[in-house]
């Protein structure tokens, strides 16, 4: 990570492209934060876009934007991805799903900074960065025809590659302890302490994850409010490399990840639905769309988490009215 953190200081000083890959779950989001963190455009916006979460159909207007009645239900103007980002950075994750039709129309834009809007005739030049990410092998796309090899080359000016959690096991203590105090405070749970043997136990699981799974496991213990779940949550390698929890080194028991994970939804759905109940002082029909589902599947939890007007809510779930908005 030292050299990856070298990469980073030298590519940010220079306005070029950067490719970021690895595994998912590596950090390639936060490397890409800390290149434009480090680079001219700091104090320009940086905007992400996910090209594997949009539809194809309306990837090119979230990038590009569109034109009123450009097509069924554009009723007014929409500003692209690019012009947002303009004096600025775009990040353009899961790059390797962009679909072919938009690959030719990313590479105009990365040539000369001109594109159109959707239904639009007139050119627009932005200055923007562009920084992508992708988990695929972009090289054995090419040979397959699926992904241009004029953009690739476009694309991977600068590569960084963010190793795997399991080739850099001394970092887990260190991200353990962050996360720890970063979620702790988040979830009002001060004072929780991850145990030595626990830690020992992160640091010997091969997380397949990386880091984001490691993120989560520390995010279900600290929800499920017990410092001592010692060594059930990690899963150990048996001789036939099948997966079981340990307890104190005394053999497998039945708690697993997915045991820890299940039991952690739960609670977290459960204090959410009072939450939205004691908003609406359990008008049913509001809570649901507080919760954004629908009244049957509202009351199917109702009956299945067993609640009744005589259930409260103590605090509100993490992210009540809050925003995660990229830009």
């Amino acid at each position: 990570m030292r050299q990856v953190r070298e990469i980073v200081a030298q590519a940010a000083s220079v306005d070029v492209t950067v490719l970021v890959t690895g595994e998912t779950g590596t950090g390639k989001g936060v490397i890409a934060r800390a290149v434009h963190r480090l680079g001219s455009r700091r104090n320009g916006p940086f905007v992400k876009v996910n090209c594997a979460a949009v539809a194809r159909e309306l990837l090119e207007s979230e990038l590009f934007g569109h034109e009123r009645g450009a097509f069924t239900g554009a009723h007014q103007l929409k500003i692209g991805k690019f012009e947002a980002a303009d004096r600025g950075t775009i990040f353009l994750d899961e790059i390797g799903d962009l679909h072919p039709a938009l690959q030719g129309k990313l590479l105009h834009v990365l040539e000369d900074g001109q594109f159109s809007r959707v239904g639009g005739r007139s050119s627009i030049k932005v200055d923007v960065r562009v920084l992508a990410a992708t988990n695929q092998d972009l090289e054995r796309a090419v040979a397959a025809g699926q992904f241009r090899e004029d953009l690739y080359y476009r694309l991977n000016v600068v590569r960084i590659v963010a190793p795997p959690l399991r080739e850099r096991p001394e970092e887990i203590p260190f991200l353990v302890e962050y996360f720890v105090r970063r979620y702790a405070k988040l979830f009002g749970r001060e004072g929780f302490v991850v145990p030595p043997p626990l830690i020992e136990a992160l640091t010997r699981h091969r997380f397949p994850g990386n880091v984001r799974e490691l993120e989560n496991t520390i995010k279900r213990m600290i929800v499920l409010g017990n410092p001592h779940l010692e060594e059930k949550t990690v899963p150990e390698e048996t001789p036939d490399g099948k997966r079981a929890a340990r307890v104190n080194g005394n053999g497998p028991a039945t708690i697993s990840l997915k045991d820890i994970s299940r039991r952690a939804a739960i609670a977290a759905e459960r204090k959410a639905i009072l939450w939205a109940l004691d908003e609406t002082r359990w008008n049913r029909v509001r809570a649901a769309k507080l919760l954004n589902i629908s009244y049957r599947a509202l009351l199917g939890k109702i009956k299945d988490l067993a609640l009744d007007e005589g259930t409260r809510a103590a605090t509100p779930p993490i992210g009540a009215g809050g925003s995660d908005d990229e830009v």
